[in-house]
């Protein structure tokens, strides 16, 4: 069967390659664009033609806005069609203290962001982040590992960061977000790893210990968690999960999450913050918080509501909501696993979190035989506020007694 193109479209090199691979029975994997494209009111609005596996097409009206890219990938072994968003270099333009050069990995077509710092045949520091930040988390603690003389990836998961942004809420589970790291440790075939970990990129990354302990050399393990069913989950995550439900504080759309790092790192006061939320007021910041401000915004600057799937799915993933999602069984099995762990492990906590409390690491740290620093009067995201901290307690571990 013959797609039902417009002929414009049937013309294109490239509609015509993908029309020869459903011929000879493959799955094309592009999609291209229709020329009927109008502009106004500075947003674009296209049709997207979809090629299914019969050769027929479909159109799909989409918006997006200035100049970021929107496209449409196929899954590995012609799986299901993915859109997704991407982010325009310009947003990450003269970010203070990040300039860093950007390096990617492919997984099914997705553009998957990491930084990769220092000597390539250096130990390797995989830094990982959660939810709602990016690599630009460890911006501080990069320049410092590197001259300690360690490499440093920094990636970021799929839907945050430089990576591209999946646009359907549903795509997101934590098995995907873990299976994608799996294949950029193994593309880049990381040894002698000293991993750390903090919000979700403890499952995410424990998961790799998990399944991988040959690659890993030593774990830092900062304000995280692995479901299991002992675990008690504070008032505090319960409040964040209903924070993003319908109906939450963040369930509208286009949520400013940049302002939610600088507010948890005390350099906006409530009566600014809350306003800013509700109402859409921009506050009036310098110094500090306006470079948080500037970095945490820069991934979904300018971008469509959409964008912002893989921010709202992380809170509803979390195992006590969702616990097929939160790959929760998974969870378990290596919470497990670790508590054999053999290696060192090293615990740097910030005591002032009321999300993953002082007292669930002490608790940790005990039943996995690790050492345990606290630092007294850093919040939930410590790498944000204390990272020189974090590394000159690491190395001086490191380095033993």
């Amino acid at each position: 069967m013959e797609p039902d193109l417009p002929a414009a479209d049937v013309r294109k090199p490239e509609v015509r390659q993908a029309i020869a691979h459903l011929r000879a029975g493959r799955m094309p994997r592009l999609e291209t664009e229709s020329s009927r494209v109008s502009h106004g009111r500075g947003c674009i609005e296209a049709q997207l033609v979809t090629l299914d596996r019969h050769g027929r097409s479909s159109l799909a009206p989409r918006r997006w806005l200035g100049a970021c890219q929107y496209s449409r990938v196929c899954g590995s072994e012609g799986g299901p069609m993915t859109d997704f968003v991407r982010t325009p270099e310009s947003n990450f333009a003269e970010l203070p203290g990040f300039d860093f050069a950007p390096h990617y990995h492919t997984w099914q077509d997705l553009r998957i962001h990491f930084v990769d710092e220092g000597s390539r045949d250096a130990p390797v520091m995989l830094l990982l982040h959660g939810m709602p930040t990016w690599s630009f988390l460890y911006r501080d603690m990069i320049p410092l590992l590197v001259a300690a003389g360690y490499r440093c990836v920094a990636p970021d998961h799929a839907g945050f960061g430089r990576s591209d942004k999946p646009t359907d809420l549903h795509w997101y589970t934590i098995a995907r977000h873990t299976e994608i790291l799996t294949s950029l440790v193994n593309g880049l075939d990381l040894q002698d790893i000293t991993l750390l970990c903090q919000d979700w990129g403890g499952p995410t990354g424990l998961a790799q210990a998990a399944q991988q302990p040959e690659r890993f050399a030593r774990l830092c393990i900062m304000n995280t968690w692995l479901h299991h069913p002992e675990f008690v989950y504070t008032e505090a995550i319960q409040n964040w999960i209903r924070n993003w439900e319908e109906g939450g504080l963040f369930s509208r759309p286009t949520p400013d999450v940049g302002l939610l790092l600088p507010f948890s790192a005390g350099l906006i006061p409530r009566e600014v913050m809350f306003p800013s939320l509700v109402e859409g007021k921009e506050p009036e910041l310098a110094g500090e918080a306006a470079r948080m401000v500037q970095g945490f915004r820069a991934p979904f600057r300018g971008l469509p509501d959409e964008a912002y799937n893989g921010l709202r799915r992380f809170p509803l993933s979390i195992p006590h909501h969702s616990y097929e999602n939160g790959n929760g069984a998974a969870q378990t099995a290596h919470y497990r696993a670790l508590l054999q762990w053999q290696k060192p492990v090293h615990f740097i906590w910030g005591g002032a979190d009321d999300v993953f409390d002082e007292a669930w690491g002490r608790k940790w740290a005990k039943q996995m035989n690790a050492s345990f620093d606290a630092i007294p009067e850093a919040g939930h995201f410590l790498q944000n506020t204390h990272g020189s901290e974090i590394v000159e307690l690491l190395l001086a571990r490191i380095a033993g007694p």
